[in-house]
């Protein structure tokens, strides 16, 4: 079963009432959108997702709450089109948790996990051409080397990127893996596992996920309404720099106007930045998978 990361954390943080209207960019399997469904009564839940089976399964769950929410079935990236095409042009809150639900780590066949044999996927919405199966066979050794790097910050990226080459074609999860681990030396698998950081810097650019948050994250500033928060679970110190950047950006004053005694309203930043968090150790014990989770709030104040 899926558990929800932050739970508690990100329903307090959203200074949710009983009319809000609130937007879940990552609706997957509706832990955090059915907690506020419950505390919308006269409010509306809208929630995004690309994956048609969290969509269904959630479907099910919020409809015993209420009626009063929509499902988006598509990438956050589209997150001003689509309520645009609402006709929703300001919300009081907006959630994303941008880590991998376990069901889709769990489900062998969706080729996520390092731990179980599928064919390479690694797809959020698989009607989307680009898989990992493509990018681990087709992409040239100085691409693969590029993402292992940026995306994976993989410090044996050269080595593993060579393997690979030379033991095309691979065609799935557990070959990959085998294929990685007689790439580094015996002492980098004592820690954590060794595909770890491939397969997320593989998930990454099959998924474009980088370039997707930072456009929809901006986006999200501009739909946020006044007293209204936007709350972001990442799990990778990539993520995490591009919300901690774009807060840091929205919520500071202009180097021009730092020292002036007055400074006219219109120069000052619309958003606060309000918090940020990281689980509790008991939340860690009980979800292993909230470990590396951290939460920033930023709140528009004018």
């Amino acid at each position: 079963m899926h558990k929800s990361v932050l739970l508690n954390e990100c329903i307090f943080n959203l200074n949710i009432s009983s009319s809000s209207k609130i937007v879940d960019c990552t609706l997957g399997y509706g832990g955090h959108s059915s907690e506020i469904l419950k505390k919308i009564p006269n409010g509306f839940l809208i929630a995004f997702d690309q994956d048609k089976e969290a969509i269904d399964s959630s479907y099910k769950r919020l409809k015993e709450i209420g009626d009063n929410f929509k499902i988006v079935n598509s990438n956050f990236v589209n997150i001003k089109q689509e309520l645009n095409n609402l006709g929703i042009n300001k919300v009081d809150g907006i959630l994303y948790d941008l880590g991998v639900s376990s069901p889709q780590l769990d489900e062998d066949y969706r080729g996520f996990s390092f731990h179980s044999n599928a064919r390479l996927d690694m797809r959020m919405d698989s009607t989307k051409s680009l898989d990992a199966h493509y990018i681990v066979n087709n992409y040239d050794v100085n691409k693969l080397i590029k993402i292992f790097k940026e995306y994976g910050e993989e410090k044996y990226a050269s080595s593993i990127a060579n393997a690979i080459v030379k033991n095309r074609p691979i065609n799935t999860t557990l070959e990959l893996v085998d294929v990685i681990k007689k790439s580094v030396p015996f002492s980098y698998k004592k820690d954590k596992h060794p595909a770890r950081k491939v397969f997320q810097a593989i998930r990454i650019e099959v998924n474009d996920e980088l370039n997707v948050l930072e456009k929809s994250l901006n986006d999200a500033l501009s739909l946020i309404d006044i007293k209204g928060r936007i709350c972001v679970i990442t799990f990778h110190s990539l993520e995490d720099k591009i919300v901690k950047d774009i807060f840091k950006n929205v919520s500071t004053i202009d180097s021009v106007f730092k020292n002036m005694p007055v400074v006219p309203d219109e120069y000052l930043p619309k958003f606060k930045v309000v918090k940020q968090l990281t689980p509790t150790e008991e939340e860690i014990l009980n979800n292993s998978r909230s470990r590396s989770a951290k939460l920033r709030v930023i709140e528009r104040v004018r």
